[in-house]
């Protein structure tokens, strides 16, 4: 601590302690004086001893207390002086003024600044009280060495007392500033939180936003170009099926932005399973393109034994399925050119397999998304959609590969677990998502960005 930082601190604990020393003070000088008036050495001398106890309680309002307040020096080292000063004649005065030595004791430890200070000032009041005190020894040389005993006594009781007060206040300082620097430390932190999820909600609603709004209006976009075209081809009906298209999209984005507003779940997995919501997805996009959608849900036989595969998906799992099953339907649109496309969702039961590092225990779902279009070109970046699907994915703890599919054409996918992680093995969470192997496509492949 520095002495700058010593003084600040002095100053805080005077301003907090100085009502409770007003009181000891006062009370302790009043039994002093009537100690001192009690003695009969005559009147003189009880006027002297009223003017120094008048002096002190004086120079302790005007002085002491004044620079306690303030943490002037030069009014504190002033009332020291006049306290030393007016001890010392009041126990030269009076035997009984010794009583004054608890005041003058306590006050010069209250005011000191630093230990030193208060060792000197505690031994020079004690020196000077002393001399008459010892002048007064008529007893011989026992009764001389008894008193000067005495006092070396009362200075090592004052030094000792002075010193542990001072360490228990200065102990007291440092858990205060402590603690304000851990308010300060809180308050800065809860700031910066504040400001994480302000940020995280805001890449959220963004990505909610690109998963469902967006890529409605392209939807509508793209039916409204071909209505035009049908009209300039006076093709009526197919523009009348392209305008009922156009007005079914909008209303599903209205749903959508209205569950986005209340913070509901995807509107499609409100009216049935996650089979079901790819069902209707599969059949707009269809009726949108021209391009066959091919489905298997979890409710569809196993091809190997036969047996449906039902696992229990939670809302969640659901929601990054049927995103992760739109973006990758989006991408088809944009970029693939295709004509088919498979969408295959499956399920895998931990008790089925051996399991590898990071794989659940409880087993994986799994959505695998191809088509059969130009595949992925070379140097492909991924865009938002994708970005924001592998965000999805890593903090649903699975793993998302993107790459050519066999035979041509763009392969997507997916893989969250159901079920706890594997003890004593890192989760996905904790490991990058691994690239699918690159391969060349053939100059007539494209893909999904």
């Amino acid at each position: 601590m520095t002495t700058a930082e010593a003084s600040s601190a002095r100053v805080d604990f005077w301003e907090r302690s100085l009502r409770g020393w007003d009181i000891a003070f006062y009370a302790m000088t009043a039994l002093a004086a009537v100690a001192a008036f009690a003695d009969p050495h005559g009147t003189a001398r009880a006027v002297a001893a009223g003017v120094a106890f008048g002096t002190l309680v004086t120079a302790y309002t005007l002085l002491g207390r004044r620079g306690a307040r303030t943490g002037d020096r030069r009014l504190v080292a002033a009332y020291l002086a006049v306290l030393l000063v007016v001890t010392v004649v009041v126990v030269t005065m009076s035997a009984q003024g010794q009583v004054l030595l608890f005041v003058a004791y306590s006050q010069i430890w209250y005011f000191a600044e630093t230990r030193t200070v208060g060792v000197a000032l505690a031994s020079l009041l004690t020196v000077g009280v002393a001399v008459p005190v010892l002048q007064d020894v008529n007893g011989g040389t026992v009764e001389l060495l008894t008193t000067i005993a005495q006092l070396a006594l009362a200075l090592a009781f004052s030094i000792v007392l002075g010193l542990w007060l001072t360490q228990v206040a200065e102990r007291g300082e440092e858990r205060a500033a402590l603690l304000e620097r851990l308010e300060a430390a809180q308050a800065e932190l809860a700031v910066t939180h504040h400001g994480a999820g302000v940020l995280a909600e805001r890449a959220r609603v963004a990505q909610e936003i690109h998963d469902t709004l967006a890529q409605g209006f392209t939807s509508v976009i793209m039916l409204a170009q071909t209505a035009g075209a049908e009209l300039d081809a006076a093709h009526t009906e197919r523009a009348r099926d392209r305008i009922g298209q156009i007005e079914q999209v909008a209303r599903e984005n209205l749903a959508e932005a209205r569950a986005l507003v209340a913070a509901f779940g995807p509107t499609a997995l409100q009216d049935g399973d996650l089979t079901d919501a790819l069902g209707r997805l599969a059949r707009r996009f269809e009726a949108e393109t021209g391009v066959h959608v091919e489905v298997r849900g979890l409710a569809d036989p196993d091809p190997v034994d036969g047996r449906p595969e039902r696992p229990e998906l939670g809302k969640d799992t659901e929601v990054v399925l049927l995103r992760a099953a739109q973006e990758a339907l989006a991408n088809v649109r944009k970029h693939a050119h295709a004509r088919h496309v498979v969408l295959h969702l499956s399920a895998q039961s931990g008790s089925d397999r051996t399991g590898e590092p990071g794989e659940p225990v409880g087993g994986h779902v799994q959505l695998e998304v191809v088509d059969d279009g130009r595949g992925l070109p070379v140097g492909t970046v991924e865009g938002v959609g994708l970005r924001g699907m592998r965000e999805r994915v890593r903090a649903g703890g699975g793993s998302l590969e993107v790459g050519a599919a066999e035979g041509g054409g763009a392969r997507v996918l997916l893989r969250l677990p159901v079920g706890g992680p594997a003890p004593d093995r890192p989760t996905p969470l904790d490991e990058p998502d691994r690239p699918a192997p690159r391969t060349t496509p053939s100059p007539s492949t494209g893909g999904t960005p």
